[in-house]
């Protein structure tokens, strides 16, 4: 399927270490991992090596909808590259340095069931998130 591959990409206002420990951090996870602010992240957990597990669970606030987003570690390269395949999906998170911020670019299989323009849509939010939570720290 990674002909067919959504990209995403943005650069975080943070260095390197900072954007790494929050893009694998649980705690951090949790305050940035949503498509919008009726959404939020309550649980989210972190095996950070190759065959290990992570899940993230995303609820609309008002309780009306949620999902756990999980999947298992297939490649891990600390402060550069995270491989991970969920359902019969992969995905690949590269950190690039650049001075005082960190370019991060985000390429996964895309859901055949939902537009393409959806799926790229939702993870740029997320995305967006992360940056403005790194912007903060």
């Amino acid at each position: 399927m990674t002909q067919n591959r959504i990209t995403v990409e943005a650069t975080a206002p943070a260095p390197l270490d900072v954007a790494w420990k929050a893009y694998t951090s649980p705690d951090q996870i949790m305050q940035w991992n949503f498509a919008s602010d009726d959404w939020h992240c309550p649980a989210a957990s972190v095996d950070l090596k190759e065959g290990g597990k992570f899940t993230s669970r995303m609820e609309a606030k008002d309780g009306s909808m949620g999902f756990d987003f999980e999947g298992t570690y297939t490649k891990i390269i600390p402060n550069t590259r995270i491989e991970y395949a969920f359902g019969d999906r992969n995905a690949v998170v590269e950190f690039t340095p650049s001075g005082e911020q960190t370019h991060v670019k985000i390429a996964f299989d895309p859901d055949e069931q939902v537009p393409i323009d959806h799926q790229r849509d939702g993870w740029a939010a997320i995305l967006g998130n992360f940056c403005q939570h790194v912007g903060r720290r």
